[in-house]
């Protein structure tokens, strides 16, 4: 039976291409200049990664009332996230059907990348349902039904049409290295960020790698391919309790947030 979208966004291996999909949304000018303006990576690291699974998880796996809480708070998120025109800088707002689509695919992307790197090889079957199915992580927000490329061939048409338009600045060069560095982040994140280092910068496409000013040496490919090929060997024997727990953690806390808010404004009405 051919996989789907619930049989892999689980999987916690996939947040190994977050940094990827990250400096592939940031690289994008209005993406870039919304999330320099708005985000902190240096002092709140893990907060967009959160937001990010948090949203994927619901949509994927939630209930109505999940899927309508993530949009609400995501929606609230963006709110503000909006500016005109200046010089050379493009206008952006976070509204925009066009921008949700390119952050959509860049997560679309990512996740079969690291998913083939680690189960192997998808069949046409499984691509084709995966592909199909993930339209529904932009269009859950602000994309429309057929702005999500009809299918894998026009997908990867469109994907190549954007990587030539991606360009990073001073502002988002930095968020790159605050997002790379993670300096203020937990101790465990800080031990892991060697290898979730080499494992972003092996990701991105060369053209993208070369705007952030990164560099993958044939060392660092060579120890790139050598901890894909473990984690391919290993990952896939743990227990699902361990693969799926991100999941399972992040619903948890998205549910309980939702009911004390609930109860709260029914307190509030009284």
């Amino acid at each position: 039976m051919a996989l789907g979208l619930k049989d892999i966004a689980a999987e916690a291996i996939l947040i190994a291409g977050g940094g990827c999909a990250i400096l592939l949304q940031v690289a994008h000018p209005a993406v870039g200049r919304g999330v320099a303006e708005h985000s902190d990576f240096a002092s709140r690291p893990l907060d967009r990664l959160h937001a990010t699974l948090t949203y994927v998880y619901a949509v994927a796996y939630g209930t109505a009332a999940d899927v309508s809480e993530v949009r609400r708070r995501v929606n609230l998120a963006h709110a503000a996230v909006h500016g005109a025109a200046e010089a050379e800088r493009p206008a952006y707002d976070a509204y925009r059907p066009d921008l949700q689509l390119w952050v959509a695919a860049t997560l679309y992307r990512t996740a079969v990348d690291v998913h083939q790197r680690v189960f192997g090889p998808l069949d046409d079957a499984s691509a084709d349902r995966i592909y199909r199915e993930y339209a529904v992580i932009g269009t859950a927000l602000q994309v429309p039904a057929d702005a999500w490329p009809s299918d894998r061939a026009a997908f990867t048409a469109y994907w190549d049409a954007m990587l030539p338009t991606l360009r990073t600045d001073t502002a988002t060069r930095r968020v790159a290295r605050d997002l790379l560095s993670a300096r203020n982040a937990p101790l465990w994140l800080r031990a892991c960020m060697p290898l979730a280092r080499l494992i972003t910068v092996a990701l991105l496409p060369q053209s993208v790698r070369a705007a952030y000013g990164l560099r993958l040496t044939a060392r660092n490919a060579r120890r790139f391919r050598r901890r894909m090929h473990v984690l391919a060997a290993l990952y896939p024997l743990l227990p699902r309790g361990i693969r799926f727990a991100p999941r399972n953690l992040l619903l948890r806390r998205l549910q309980t947030g939702a009911t004390v808010q609930r109860a709260a404004a029914r307190a509030s009405r009284k």
